[in-house]
């Protein structure tokens, strides 16, 4: 598995997600607490859809959400990793977390969050990157912040029949 290694921090590893790991994800996409900035969980359809959208981004791009992988325990504990994502008449560069609740509050996103802005600057020489969170996910929101994050403007998206106001956090270089 080390050679699969895109990123790698003290207490964690990322890396391509595969099919193979669609049990995994299913574990934090079809769980409607962690799934609440989405309204709720997904359904088997939704969540190979999700896949399918990282499959295809790592072909697209060369990057997508990563597979999380606590080192200690080699277990898929969330996913990060590095999306262009639609933000009014654009496409930007985001960093997106999403971790199994029963990993929350451990450091684990901020780690990889980190991780996820270092290599977009480094590798992808990107001048600004963001996160985009709803305006009611505030443990998203300290994540940002805490990555050096600041508001940069507000829009609101229209997913699953709700409107969402979004922030963008952006660092830039």
């Amino acid at each position: 598995m080390r050679k699969n290694r895109i990123l790698e921090t003290e207490r964690l590893y990322l890396r391509e997600m595969t099919q193979d790991d669609f049990p995994f994800l299913c574990n934090i996409l079809q769980d409607e607490e962690t799934m609440y900035a989405y309204e709720g969980a997904f359904t088997d359809a939704e969540a190979q859809e999700w896949m399918d959208r990282q499959l295809g981004r790592y072909q697209k791009w060369g990057f997508g959400l990563w597979a999380v992988i606590l080192k200690e325990t080699e277990e898929m504990i969330g996913q990060c990793g590095l999306t262009m994502q639609p933000w009014k008449e654009k496409e930007v560069l985001e960093i997106g977390y999403l971790l199994n609740r029963s990993h929350w509050h451990k450091g684990y996103a901020i780690e990889a969050a980190k991780a996820c802005k270092q290599y977009a600057f480094a590798v992808l020489k990107a001048d600004e990157v963001c996160s985009i969170i709803r305006d009611t996910n505030k443990a998203s929101q300290t994540v940002a912040e805490r990555n050096g994050m600041t508001v940069a403007d507000t829009w609101t998206k229209h997913y699953r029949g709700v409107n969402m106001p979004h922030f963008r956090y952006v660092s830039g270089r």
